[in-house]
């Protein structure tokens, strides 16, 4: 399953900065845009995972999980 995300980003003098909307606290700064998009597709995937493992740790041992599609 692949999702999309929404990146905004914005030159800012000499740095390039951005965030994923989506998702509270994925926020980058990089001197170029090609650089900057790079660090914010580190930082989701880093984000996910640990928001991922979180929900894991916080359900405990008899759990189910579901897809929502939306």
């Amino acid at each position: 399953m692949e999702n999309t995300y929404t990146a905004i980003i914005k030159q800012d003098d000499e740095w390039w900065i951005g965030w994923i909307e989506e998702i509270p606290g994925t926020n980058c700064q990089e001197h170029s845009r090609e650089a900057l998009l790079e660090s914010l597709r580190e930082v989701l995937q880093e984000a996910l995972a640990f928001n991922r493992q979180e929900s894991l740790e916080a359900a405990g041992e008899d759990y189910q999980e579901e897809s929502i599609d939306l």
